[in-house]
């Protein structure tokens, strides 16, 4: 192995911290105060924290696609240089920033540019999670195994143009992306 190489394994410690905490904060964005003072019944528990709930549901969904994106590409490349650790920094600053777009989609869930603020910054999330897949992928020529990870930022790309024109319709194309990694599954049975 020469200096130049990187023990990607060693970046898997800090992605996992990262990622945990991120997922973790996603509850600390629902206010606790939505109630008043009154004894809630469930139907006003629901009707307060309806939306900031699936906002934290589907973005704890997609910081653990992510993650397993992540850890999949860690143990299929164990070695990087440096551009891959700089593009991995990257990528695990974008999953910081989750809990905050995501508080702003849990609260605003009706505005589209709250929306399409999500959705591009999912999209970014997702395209250098493809970046980074190029990279490892590369030195083998396994094009097979970006196929759920374009898939998955198409997708989400598709879906913040879309909440720029039609905010409510991109509740339907945002889950879309979750078939990622079926596609992926699809792709690489596809390449063996």
């Amino acid at each position: 192995m020469t200096a130049h190489f990187f023990e990607m394994r060693r970046l898997e410690g800090l992605s996992n911290t990262i990622f945990g905490v991120a997922m973790t904060l996603l509850a600390f964005q629902i206010p606790k105060d939505l109630l008043g003072t009154n004894i809630p019944s469930f139907g006003t528990i629901w009707h307060a924290y309806e939306t900031r709930l699936l906002a934290l549901l589907l973005s704890f969904a997609v910081a653990g696609i992510f993650w397993f994106s992540h850890q999949r590409r860690l143990a299929y490349a164990p070695h990087g240089g440096r551009i891959a650790v700089l593009i991995n920094l990257l990528f695990l600053l974008s999953i910081i920033l989750l809990p905050a777009t995501s508080g702003l989609y849990g609260t605003y869930s009706d505005v589209a540019d709250v929306i399409a603020l999500y959705g591009f910054h999912l999209t970014l999330i997702s395209s250098l999670n493809v970046v980074l897949w190029l990279i490892a992928a590369a030195p083998c020529r396994d094009r097979f195994m970006i196929g759920g990870p374009l898939f998955s930022t198409l997708t989400l790309f598709l879906a913040s143009i879309v909440a720029l024109f039609a905010p409510k319709v991109t509740a339907f194309v945002l889950p879309v992306a979750f078939f990622g990694p079926v596609v992926s599954a699809l792709f690489e049975r596809k390449g063996n």
